[in-house]
């Protein structure tokens, strides 16, 4: 078979009035490079040492890169199609096989457009920094850039050189704006993420260099090869965990509660609604993916892990009594139904999955927000420690109420939307037995039971009963500012409307869903079926048109 071109550039004319735009446009390079050129002009910025300058700088950066995201959505992204859109291909070390390639599916692109929305709200929510702000800024706009890169990437290597370089910024916004435990935060983070993230780098090289051919990362390179299920199994343990560190998996978890608890309130709203999320994307992209077969054998050891974290997380957020950690084990918690719905082998259930990274991205930087809010005006995490603040702050205790409501899953949020879809995917998926599949979604019931017990007896103790006198004679407790409810608003929109008419954010990746659960399903029938082999490994190589050459405009065709 001759070698396919990766990428596909869709010929669709898409108009805005009488303005033809290209799919040629690099849209996701640009949405990539821009705030990273952006952060690296921010010393430049006249300012006096307060951040006054460079945060409204900052600001426009981060519009703009969301801006870029939804102009490739809306102009160079079709949700029908199931295959590779806005293509990039740029051969880059050709002698070693690296190749600038980006592009985006059903997998990624929701995930790119959550990325550079909830980093625009962080550097909004960033308002008050004056410490070493332009410092502080950088980082955040080289996060923006190198998460989205994480999303977008197409190349193995590649994809570890982004997960690598973006854990620069995360360690040093830990370790130099962080609490008081900040250096042993940050320290724990980069050994748990940094090491486990060396498991990416020698499976890429052990997938780039299967069959001895000259090597090749990219993921449709890789999709084709016809790796054995020994090898599978190997390269899809050492990826889970990798991705099991970031996701979190229990009992890989124990370095999120420590950052949560030192970090600042724009770091928390990047941990939880964007980093997180990143571990649940590998996991679709490279184990189920990429390695199918082995994902037919590991399913159901992540949906009981999936299930260990829910009911884990729950019990030890319900035990916490400092908030942002109470917080912290919250979104492990959610995070749970991920695992459970990317071991489902139903488009229902894996559809769940990726809509519930979404919404707890929305809803997790929502809440982790309102934490850093509170702390402003309270200087205390304890919960002993607050008592009756609501009534000095109600338009507070509103919006509490509300992002609270929408993380235990009440109808008409995401959250419950994206919950639904995973139990009714994963109790109606036949490739389970019924014993099973009633035992699983009993103690995943459990969580569900939990969740709002621990979050309703948060609010109660915030903001209910008796007043503390010493909290109130040393602190001036004022409402929420208009920033502060602005930022809220902002994510509470596609909280409630995704809520309310899931298919605005369910129509953008139910292709590539389908294809990615198909895809699993004929690998676990081929395990159970010898002679189903050869129809697994001609439906297994995706079907790629051949796109256009960035180098030299013209198109090639093998």
């Amino acid at each position: 078979m001759q070698e396919l071109i990766l990428g596909t550039f869709l010929d669709s004319d898409l108009s805005l009035g009488t303005n033809h735009l290209s799919n040629n446009f690099p849209w996701l390079s640009l949405s990539i490079l821009f705030p990273i050129v952006g952060a690296f002009l921010v010393p430049f910025i006249p300012d006096k040492g307060e951040g006054k300058q460079v945060r409204w700088f900052a600001l426009g950066i981060a519009l703009t890169t969301f801006l870029i995201t939804v102009l490739a959505y809306i102009y160079g992204y079709d949700p029908s199609i199931d295959n590779l859109q806005l293509a990039e291909r740029v051969s880059w070390l050709p002698d070693l096989g690296l190749t600038w390639a980006v592009g985006a599916d059903g997998l990624s692109m929701p995930l790119i457009l959550l990325t550079s929305f909830i980093t625009a709200l962080a550097v909004l929510a960033a308002w008050p920094v004056s410490f070493k702000p332009k410092l502080f800024f950088f980082l955040i706009l080289a996060m923006d850039g190198g998460q989205i890169a994480v999303f977008a990437v197409q190349d193995m290597i590649l994809f570890f050189l982004a997960w690598e370089l973006e854990l620069i910024p995360v360690y040093l916004l830990l370790a130099i704006w962080g609490g008081k435990k900040r250096q042993y935060a940050a320290t724990k983070f980069i050994i748990y993420t940094a090491g486990s993230s060396l498991f990416i780098l020698i499976v890429a090289l052990a997938m780039g260099f299967f069959g001895g051919d000259t090597p090749n990362f990219e993921f449709i390179n890789l999709s084709q090869k016809n790796f054995g299920e020994g090898f599978q199994v190997l390269c899809y343990s050492g990826l889970l965990i990798a991705f099991g560190v970031k996701l979190p998996i229990v009992p890989l978890h124990t370095w999120l509660p420590d950052a949560h608890g030192e970090a600042t309130a724009p770091v928390h709203m990047l941990l939880a609604g964007i980093l997180l999320k990143m571990g649940g994307y590998a996991l679709l992209r490279f184990n189920a993916q990429l390695l199918p077969e082995a994902h037919a054998q590991f399913a159901p050891l992540l949906i009981i892990l999936g299930v260990v974290n829910i009911i884990y997380a729950a019990l030890t957020s319900f035990a916490q009594r400092n908030l942002k950690r109470k917080i912290a084990y919250s979104s492990i918690s959610h995070m749970g139904f991920v695992l459970i719905g990317i071991g489902s082998f139903s488009t229902l259930g894996t559809s769940g999955a990726m809509l519930q990274m979404i919404s707890h991205g929305l809803i997790g930087a929502s809440l982790f927000f309102l934490v850093g809010a509170t702390y402003d005006r309270t200087h205390t995490l304890q919960l002993d420690e607050m008592g009756g603040v609501g009534q000095k702050m109600r338009i507070m205790f509103a919006l509490w109420t509300v992002c609270s409501l929408a993380s235990l899953a009440l109808p008409g949020m995401s959250g419950f939307i994206s919950e639904l879809m995973v139990f009714a995917g994963f109790v109606t998926d036949e490739a389970f037995t019924l014993p099973f599949r009633i035992v699983i979604a009993a103690f995943a019931a459990i969580g569900v039971i939990l969740t709002p017990i621990y979050l309703l007896s948060m609010l109660r103790e915030i903001f209910f009963g008796k007043e503390n006198a010493q909290l109130l004679s040393t602190t001036k407790l004022i409402d929420a500012e208009p920033r502060e409810i602005y930022i809220i608003g902002c994510l509470l929109v596609p909280i409630i409307g995704i809520g309310l008419y899931p298919r605005l954010m369910t129509d953008s990746y139910t292709s590539s869903i389908e294809a990615l659960v198909k895809r699993d399903v004929i690998a676990m029938e081929s395990l159970k079926n010898p002679s189903a082999q050869l129809i697994r490994r001609n439906y297994l190589a995706p079907a790629i048109i051949p796109s256009p050459s960035l180098l030299n405009g013209t198109e090639k065709t093998n």
